[in-house]
Order: C-alpha cells, then sequence, then structure tokens
C-alpha cells in the first residue's frame, strides 16, 4: 500500500495540534491524531489545550504506543487559574514540556476576536470571563517571576501563547534574565498577535526560535500565503524556524495530513528538502532536548 504521506514526515516533530478530549469542537481524537502520525513515520507530536494540562494524555499515548513520542503541556489560562504556579509545577514534574502563556485569556486574543465572525472556538470567541495579565501594577507579576523559575529549573519550553507584542518583549526579557534557554515566539505571522519581521529578527537574536504556522494561511485567517511565508523563513532563517500547523478544527484538513501539504507547498516555493527537515527535525527536537 502506497502511503498517502510525503517523505520528508519522516522522523518530524509537529509542535502544534490540538485533538480531544476538548471543550471545543476537534476533528480526531488523539487516537486518531497518533494513528495518522505512525503511518506518516513521524517522530513526534506535542499536544496543546487551551482548556488543561496536556501532561497525562501524553503519559497515557506513549504507554500503549511507544513507536511515537508524545509530549505535552500546560496553558495559563484562565481553566487553569491562570498565572497558576502550582498548576505549572504539577504539569512539568509529571513530565510536561511546554509552558504556554495566556492563548484565550490573553486581553490580546480577546480583542481580535470580539468582532470577528469565525468558525473557531465554537463561535464564542472569549471563552473567559477575564483577561489573565502577566502584570500587576506595570510590574511582572510574583507569579510570574515563580513560572518561570519554574521553566529554568524543569528546563522547559516557554511559549508565548497569544500575548500583545509589548508582552511578548516583556516576558522574553524577563525568560532571558532569569536564564531560560528555551523559548518559542508563536504563530508570528498570524493576525491574533502578528510580530513584525524586525522583531522577529529581534527574539532570534535573543535565542528564541519562531513559529511558522500553517493556520495563518487558512480561510480562518488569511494572513499572508504559504509563498510569502516561506520568504519570511528565507529572511529570518531556518535555523530559527520552527513549522506547525496548528491544525484541529473541523472544518480544516486533520493536522498531519495538513503538515502534509505544508510541506508540498513550502516546496513548490522553492524551500529546500534540507531546510524543511531542520525546521520540522533538528529545531523541535533541540526544544524538546532530544538528542
Amino acid at each position: 500500500m502506497t502511503s498517502p504521506f510525503h517523505p520528508l514526515l519522516n522522523g518530524t516533530y509537529e509542535f502544534h495540534v490540538h485533538s480531544s478530549p476538548s471543550i471545543f469542537d476537534r476533528k480526531q481524537t488523539d487516537w486518531e491524531l497518533i494513528e495518522d502520525a505512525k503511518l506518516a513515520k513521524m517522530g513526534g507530536l506535542v499536544l496543546k489545550s487551551h482548556e488543561s494540562s496536556t501532561v497525562e494524555r501524553a503519559f497515557l499515548i506513549n504507554e500503549k504506543e511507544p513507536s511515537i513520542n508524545v509530549y505535552g503541556g500546560i496553558v495559563l489560562n484562565q481553566h487553569i487559574g491562570g498565572i497558576n504556579p502550582y498548576a505549572v509545577e504539577t504539569a512539568l514534574k509529571m513530565g510536561g514540556k511546554v509552558v504556554w502563556f495566556p492563548t484565550l485569556s490573553a486581553g490580546q486574543h480577546q480583542a481580535y476576536f470580539q468582532n470577528k465572525n469565525t468558525n473557531l472556538f465554537n463561535g464564542e470567541p472569549l471563552v473567559s470571563e477575564s483577561i489573565v495579565s502577566i502584570e500587576k501594577k506595570g510590574q511582572l507579576s510574583e507569579e510570574v517571576e515563580e513560572v518561570l523559575r519554574l521553566i529554568k529549573r524543569y528546563d522547559a519550553v516557554l511559549a508565548t501563547g497569544h500575548m500583545s507584542l509589548r508582552e511578548q518583549h516583556r516576558i522574553v526579557s524577563a525568560a532571558k534574565e532569569a536564564g531560560i534557554e528555551k523559548i518559542l515566539i508563536q504563530h508570528a505571522d498570524m493576525g491574533i498577535s502578528k510580530i513584525p519581521i524586525e522583531d522577529q529578527q529581534y527574539f532570534i537574536k535573543q535565542g528564541c526560535f519562531i513559529e511558522k504556522c500553517y493556520l495563518a494561511c487558512t480561510s480562518d485567517f488569511n494572513d499572508l500565503t504559504v509563498e510569502e511565508m516561506a520568504k519570511t523563513i528565507e529572511i529570518i532563517g531556518y535555523d530559527s524556524c520552527i513549522l506547525v500547523t496548528d491544525h484541529g478544527q473541523p472544518h480544516h484538513e486533520a493536522p498531519v495530513y495538513a503538515l502534509n501539504s505544508f510541506i508540498k507547498k513550502l516546496e513548490e516555493h522553492k524551500v529546500k528538502e534540507n531546510d524543511i527537515e531542520k525546521m520540522l527535525q533538528e529545531n523541535p527536537k533541540t526544544l524538546l532536548g532530544i538528542t
């Protein structure tokens, strides 16, 4: 039987996918997603949930399917108590690899989606009754400082979520001061919290990785074409980019199929195989601490 998947998917790591269980409608369950990943001979996946830890799910999947590496983490939204060091330490102590700063609960997210007609988030784009801020009276909160210490202690990845550009600069600066080495600037080209190319270049100089997200090119956002994204990747460099889909929504391709499409389109726009491999294998493995 001929595989429906591109050979470049072999050994890749998808750092940003959504599946169920979830309070949102998802294209696939965890197990359906894993079956696709196995068929594509992927190296691994990072499960993201806006509303709960995915660490326990990842643990159970790895127990049953040791042929593929699945990782989890926690998002600092209102659903887990916001900037909650207790929840963060629990997730990291149980094997979590990523701490995502606020997404649904970020003020930037809520302002962006307030008047936007979208298929995302079941038509309820806020799904958070308050804003989770990283600051109190103009200063980083004590809870944020403690979360940064935990990320450093457990050598986890700090991901910037849906925060504003100003907040992302603030958290990256604080993370560097705390000695955190693994920082991921999320969906830098997406309208939720678009990062100008000059700021992307600045973050790279700080040692951050930049997430290049296929969802930004879809009908939900139409922020840029894959061709335009390929040009931004060329400007900032393949050594500093991570390719992700952020897929899992019912109205889009299933995540592994979306990643397959992403690879093909990048190739059409002259991105070389070895550069795609770097962004889908070497760079994610660096963040995950895989040797």
